[in-house]
């Protein structure tokens, strides 16, 4: 498992008040020093150890552990090696996904800082509009790089950050007024990234690849396909698909791959509870989804082994081919081993929808995700930094609808900066399992959804973009600016309070 991130006393230079939209009102409490360097990766002991990179060196980088109330600043330094040779650029771009933060501290994909430089991110986690109900939960932060998000991310440059609160404590013992959720180490955090390997055992990315890549090895945390030893009692597993193409669907097994279908709980969206714990046989995730589940081993004897199972068929970039496969590939096994006391439960209700109000709504967007001259478009253009495609004011709502614009392919749209609710998919209503506050919205061949989103407590630039991240370095993104309520817009300069190491 990654290490938790350790806060430092103090920055070495004080950050600069002045670069960041409201710091006098959520001034941090916190501070943490992260670097970005190239370092020596074991995936499995049978091969090889590979030069990736990874925040403080490691991939996943450290968890942050935050909570609301206790504003961050989070510095981080680019130690990557500028001669650099291979796939990966050494200009970063920090986004942590999806927190609710000012476009300064966004990573936005042309904020990018070089080798030698730092630059302070401030996460002041608060609420978005100051309403509960709007906690995140589970976010990741990942490199941002126009243009190279793929390949920084494939590097190695993503890592958790976890969110709690009065509700989502962070302590099972908690059950008033607290969910009493599984906690400590019985909250474990999964990145899954699927990766290529040359038959010298190092890692090949195929940068001429415009359609989606797919490895032919699954990691879970940076090791391809291990064992996890669990206690007979409830963990809660947050599971990340870190991408860059495959979209899974996972189902748990016990004996053998494929032997069985158990069922599971889920209790959150893209990091975001459900009002309700849903009983399932399986969860799917597209690039960048997280959902939360709890798994009771309790039901299981010591000795038995589960395989959480990967069984959604995808054979290219294009996306899943929608054929559920009898037995799929063991991503992960979990070996029983030891009886362990268990304060936790599984509450019947969770966290309650903030209301969708239809008053709110001033304006609707129509965004069509297309292929186009070999490349990837939104609405027939491509991304241009310079353009901005769309203006929502401060503290009013829209509708969008999100349409994929065919030939098979899948797109999971990623919306930053604020969570949206789905009214509709297809015409119809939503999945249990979609109603939800979401990040991410899944489009599948043909498929056209309609969102309701609000944009409350920031002004600045944002993007919207598809996060199979060859689709959105390849030109399937696009920007959209907050402006004040009174119509203004502060700049956001390129590179907003980074500055260069001594």
């Amino acid at each position: 498992m990654p290490p938790v991130a350790q806060p430092v006393q103090k920055l070495d230079v004080a950050p600069d008040p002045a670069a960041h939209q409201r710091y006098s009102e959520f001034p941090p409490r916190v501070f943490y020093e992260i670097h970005q360097k190239e370092a020596k990766h074991s995936f499995h002991p049978d091969l090889p150890e590979n030069l990736t990179w990874g925040f403080d060196g490691i991939f996943p980088g450290p968890t942050f552990h935050a909570r609301y109330g206790e504003p961050i600043i989070a510095r981080f330094y680019n130690d990557l090696p500028a001669n650099h040779v291979g796939f990966g650029i050494p200009e970063t771009s920090t986004h942590l996904h999806n927190a609710h933060t000012a476009s300064e501290s966004d990573g936005f994909p042309t904020d990018f800082f070089f080798s030698g430089q730092c630059k302070d991110n401030h996460y002041p986690n608060i609420y978005a509009g100051g309403d509960p109900r709007e906690a995140l939960g589970t976010l990741w932060y990942h490199d941002h790089r126009v243009d190279f998000t793929t390949q920084n991310v494939y590097k190695g440059l993503v890592g958790f950050y976890l969110l709690f609160d009065e509700l989502d404590s962070g302590h099972e013992e908690d059950w008033n007024p607290g969910l009493g959720l599984p906690s400590g180490d019985f909250d474990v955090p999964l990145a899954f990234a699927d990766k290529a390997f040359t038959p010298d055992g190092q890692v090949f990315f195929d940068a001429f690849n415009f359609d989606g890549i797919l490895g032919d090895k699954f990691t879970v945390n940076g090791v391809i396909q291990p064992f996890f030893k669990v206690a007979r009692r409830k963990y809660r597993f947050r599971l990340l698909d870190a991408g860059p193409s495959r979209f899974y669907q996972f189902f748990l097994s016990k004996g053998q791959p494929g032997k069985t279908s158990e069922l599971f709980t889920l209790i959150a969206n893209d990091g975001n509870l459900l009002p309700a714990p849903l009983a399932v046989q399986s969860v799917q995730l597209g690039v960048a989804n997280r959902m939360d589940v709890i798994i009771d081993f309790s039901n299981y004897k010591i000795g038995d082994q589960l395989f959480l199972e990967n069984r959604l068929e995808q054979t290219s970039g294009r996306g899943p081919t929608g054929k559920i496969l009898p037995i799929g590939d063991a991503i992960l096994r979990f070996d029983v081993d030891r009886d362990a006391a268990d304060h936790s439960r599984i509450p019947s209700k969770l966290r309650e929808l903030p209301p969708i109000n239809l008053s709110e709504v001033v304006t609707e967007r129509r965004w069509v995700f297309e292929r186009s001259q070999g490349a990837w478009a939104v609405n027939g253009k491509f991304f241009n930094v310079n353009e901005i495609r769309a203006n929502p004011e401060q503290g009013t709502a829209e509708i969008w609808t999100l349409k994929n614009g065919g030939g098979g392919w899948s797109h999971p749209i990623h919306i930053h900066m604020e969570e949206f609710q789905i009214l509709t998919r297809n015409g119809e209503p939503p999945a249990p399992h979609e109603v939800s506050r979401k990040d991410v919205v899944n489009l599948g061949p043909g498929d056209e959804v309609r969102i309701f989103i609000r944009f409350r407590d920031w002004v600045g630039r944002y993007p919207t973009h598809c996060h199979n991240t060859v689709h959105e370095d390849h030109a399937m993104m696009f920007r959209w600016d907050v402006t004040g309520r009174n119509g203004e817009n502060p700049p956001s300069p390129r590179v907003f309070g980074t500055r260069i190491l001594p």
